[in-house]
Formats: structure tokens, C-alpha cells, sequence
């Protein structure tokens, strides 16, 4: 086997260094790296309207159109040759003779070409006998020129690590990569787009923070040389944005990136997209609402439908979402445990390490409910369901319940196991919010955690008063992941965190 891989790295090095030496001669010609080349259309444009017309409609209407794309395929017969060009979001076959761009450079340049060489070219559009729409090629311009071999064309990249290190090439190779991308934006259009017909405001706060608050994530850190201070990426908007509320703003959002200094997996990345909003006066329920009606209209007006499949499950959103607090979602998805074991701390101890939680000193019956929600339920939520009441002690920037002060105000929606937003009626008691804060900290081994940090700023600001306000955060990347039906987030982050690999 090891002489088989030896065998086709020397060819792909001879390949490369004849390609150097066909472009040494093309560029001493000043026949490659033109500055400029106008097309008359994308290739799917010119298809879409053309592709229809017969033989003779096409010779009727004499269209001279002017392309560029990669040349992924050639085929040399003679004084008379076809090759493919393809761009993002087609391809189409030109048709080269060798009297029609002299013979010069069609036996010394275009038969020398290779696949990947991205050519400008200008002709009249024909259909074949077969019926295949091309151009007849009058006019050849080397744009650029491919110093190396494109992966096999028949088979791609079939390396999955490949593929995210060099999304150029899996662009290249696979066309349908594009339309997932292209569904990417489209979302996210639809979402501001969303937000601003409902009287949203869209704000911008910082990404380069002087204390990472709104939620507990361990942040990457940097320093400011002018100031001689620790800088922090943030990992979430949320404490910027309530200060907006508290300062008058009653309905913002962001749309824009967050850093969390943690897991890389077909679940997370370091990098990653969210959109946060919140209502002045308003509280989680409404939240709900809105989350719905965010997610309904992608449906109906990106994929123009009201259900969409993922993998093996469909999801139909014309229909209300589940609701589920997290005690009845626990009693729902295990047999062993009752309701009144979940407020006893003795007995939700012996349920947790029946089930193989480790349980740790400090934790409280809140703690342990929690995990024993997302080792036994968060996986099993696969229609669209919200999760309510969540416990205090992981629920630190939400408002108590009326009813259960043990419980917060909050929410959770998770769509086939994963969890796409998080969302709450926010605590506007400075004086509560200051105590769960140092609470926090007194529970954290700051050895082992740097997640935790005061922020005394944001109590300062609690203390001129929070209106009731609802918070929201959606999750973009495993949102459209879903919608776009893939297999990890990093199918639809352009430039995925990766691991090194060992050099």
C-alpha cells in the first residue's frame, strides 16, 4: 500500500512541475492574469434562459454570450475539441475549433491547458445534436491558471477532514455544497428581515470585552497593549444588550458571532452564530411565541412549506410545539424515578448514580435535576419542544418563578435532540442578581474554572431599574443545520475550528 501512495504523490509532483512549466511559458506570452474580463451572464442565468430553445430558435436568435469558469473537463479530437466550464452555480460545454482561434493557439495553448485552468470565453450559443446547449467558441482568454491537480472528478473529496481544512476544494468539487451555503444566507436574511417587520432594532455591542458575561462558558482570552489589560472574545451579548433595555430600548436584537473557549464537535464550534433579542415588558411566554414564529416563517418563506425533513424525522411546523416542564420531561423519559424524588436531595442522589452521574460536593437537588435531564432527555426531544421551569442554581440571570421560587422563568426549545434556543424572563432584581453572582463565585474552584466573573458594572446598571423583560438566543448554525437536513454544523460553517493535525 505504501507504494501505491508513493507511486501517486511522484505523479501528482511531476504533474505539478509540467503545469509550472506550462505556465512559465503562457505568462513570458502575456497569455495568463488578464485584469479584466466581462461576462455576459452566470452560466445558470444563461442556461435557465436558453435551454429551452430548440436547434433552430437558437440559430434564429443568434446569441453571442461571453463566460468564464473552471474547465473541468476537455476533450481533444483533432482539429475540433470540447471542453465544460462550471462556476458556482452551473456549467456548460463550449465547443472549440481550431480555425475559429487560429491555429497557434489552439495546437500551443489550448490543447496544453489542464483541468482547473479558469478560462474567459466568448461565442455563439448553439444546441448539438443530442440536444446539449454549448457555446461555439470564437475567442479564448486564460484567466488563471491551475498550478495543481483538482481532486478526482469522478469521486471528490471523499475526506471529511479534507474537506473542511479546504473548503475551496469541496466548493469546487461538489455543487451542491454551494446551495447549502446559499440556503445559509437566505436564512439569515429571513430572520433580520423578520426582526425588523417586527419593529426589532437591530444594535451592535462589543466582541472584545473587558469581563465575557451572559452565560457560563470559558472565553478566549487576549491582551490590549494601550490600555495594559486582559481582553476577553465574548461569549455571549446578552449583559450589553439589557443594559440597551434598561437604558430605553424596549425591542433589539443581534445578529453576530460569539467565542466560547471550549468543545469542537459536530455540535459546537469555538466560532459560532447566534441571534439574541429581547421585549421590554414582556416575559418568557412571549418568547415562546416569538421563537415559533421565527422558525414557521423560515419554513414558509425560504423552503416555501410547512414541513421539513431531517434525516429520518419530519418536522411539521403549522403545528404548536411541545411543552414540557423539566420535571415531567424527566418523568416522561424515565421509568424509575417519581415527582416527589426530584425535590427530595436523597433520593435524586441514589436516581443519578443509578444512572452514572458523578455527583459533586456542592450541588444542590438543581444541579443534579439538571443533569439527569441532559444525560436521560435532551437526545429524545427530537419534534420541536420547549423545556420550562429550570432550576435556580443553573439559571443565573433568570427571573424566579411566582409559583416554585426554586424554579426560573425559562425556556428551552430542542428540535431532533439538539438544543436550538434558550430564552427567559430576565431577573430585574439588582440585589437577587448581585447574590446569585457572588454565589457563583463562591461555589466555583477558581483553580479549575475561569468561567465565573463578577461583572459590577452590569449591578450597577440593575440598580436604575430593569422593566419586565423576555430574552431570547437562537443557536443559527445548528438551526440551519437542521433546515438544510446535515450531518454536523461544521456542513454548513464555511471555515470550521479544526484540530492540528501533527506535522
Amino acid at each position: 500500500m505504501s507504494n501505491i501512495i508513493k507511486n501517486e504523490n511522484n505523479i501528482i509532483k511531476n504533474e505539478i512541475i509540467e503545469r509550472k512549466n506550462k505556465f512559465f511559458n503562457m505568462k513570458k506570452q502575456g497569455l495568463v492574469f488578464p485584469d479584466y474580463f466581462k461576462r455576459s451572464g452566470n452560466l445558470k442565468k444563461i442556461y435557465t434562459e436558453y435551454q429551452k430553445k430548440d436547434i433552430y430558435e437558437l440559430k434564429k436568435l443568434n446569441i453571442y454570450v461571453s463566460v468564464a469558469g473552471r474547465m473541468i473537463q476537455k476533450r481533444i479530437m483533432g482539429k475540433a475539441s470540447f471542453c465544460t466550464l462550471q462556476d458556482i452555480e452551473g456549467k456548460i460545454q463550449i465547443y472549440v475549433k481550431e480555425e475559429n482561434i487560429t491555429s497557434k493557439f489552439y495546437n500551443d495553448y489550448f490543447k496544453k491547458l489542464d483541468i482547473g485552468d479558469i478560462l474567459g470565453v466568448t461565442g455563439l450559443l448553439f444546441k448539438t445534436k443530442t440536444g446539449e446547449l454549448s457555446i461555439s467558441c470564437d475567442s479564448i482568454k486564460i484567466l488563471s491558471k491551475a498550478l495543481k491537480p483538482l481532486p478526482d472528478k469522478f469521486h471528490g473529496l471523499l475526506n471529511q477532514e479534507i474537506r473542511y481544512r479546504k473548503r475551496y476544494l469541496d466548493l469546487i468539487s461538489n455543487n451542491q455544497l454551494y446551495k447549502i451555503f446559499q440556503f445559509r444566507s437566505n436564512i439569515i436574511a429571513e430572520i433580520r428581515n423578520f426582526m425588523i417587520k417586527k419593529n426589532f432594532l437591530e444594535v451592535e455591542t462589543p466582541m472584545l470585552q473587558s469581563i465575557p458575561g451572559g452565560a457560563n462558558a470559558r472565553p478566549f482570552i487576549t491582551y490590549h497593549n494601550e490600555i495594559n489589560a486582559s481582553m476577553y472574545l465574548r461569549i455571549a451579548p446578552e449583559l450589553y444588550l439589557k443594559k440597551l433595555i434598561i437604558g430605553g430600548f424596549e425591542r433589539i436584537f443581534e445578529l453576530n458571532r460569539n467565542f466560547r473557549n471550549e468543545g469542537v464537535s459536530s455540535r459546537h464550534n469555538p466560532e459560532f452564530t447566534m441571534m439574541e433579542a429581547y421585549i421590554a415588558y414582556s416575559n418568557y411566554q412571549d418568547m415562546m411565541e416569538l421563537t415559533e414564529s421565527i422558525l414557521k416563517n423560515i419554513t414558509q418563506s425560504i423552503f416555501k412549506k410547512n414541513k421539513i425533513l431531517f434525516h429520518k424525522y419530519e418536522f411539521d411546523f403549522s403545528k404548536p410545539f411541545h411543552r414540557l416542564t423539566m420535571k415531567n420531561a424527566i418523568l416522561k423519559f424515565n421509568k424509575n424515578i417519581i415527582l416527589s424524588d426530584l425535590t427530595d436531595l436523597k433520593k435524586i442522589k441514589l436516581f443519578a448514580e443509578s444512572i452514572g452521574i458523578k455527583i459533586e460536593k456542592k450541588w444542590t437537588i438543581g444541579h443534579i435535576e439538571n443533569e439527569i435531564f441532559e444525560k436521560t432527555v435532551e437526545k429524545k426531544l427530537i419534534q420541536p419542544t420547549f423545556i420550562t421551569q429550570y432550576p435556580v442554581e443553573v439559571s443565573p440571570l433568570a427571573r424566579r418563578n411566582n409559583i416554585d421560587c426554586n424554579t426560573t422563568d425559562r425556556f428551552e426549545l430542542f428540535i431532533a435532540g439538539y438544543e436550538i434556543a434558550n430564552g427567559f424572563s430576565e431577573l430585574n432584581d439588582a440585589e437577587d442578581q448581585k447574590n446569585r453572582f457572588l454565589k457563583q463565585i463562591n461555589e466555583t474552584n477558581k483553580k479549575e474554572n475561569h468561567n465565573i466573573f463578577y461583572d459590577e458594572d452590569y449591578i450597577e446598571a440593575l440598580k436604575y431599574g430593569l422593566p419586565p423583560t423576555s430574552g431570547l438566543g437562537i443557536g443559527i448554525d445548528r438551526l440551519i443545520m437542521i433546515f438544510t437536513n446535515q450531518n454536523s454544523i461544521r456542513d454548513v460553517i464555511l471555515f470550521p475550528t479544526l484540530r492540528y493535525l501533527n506535522k
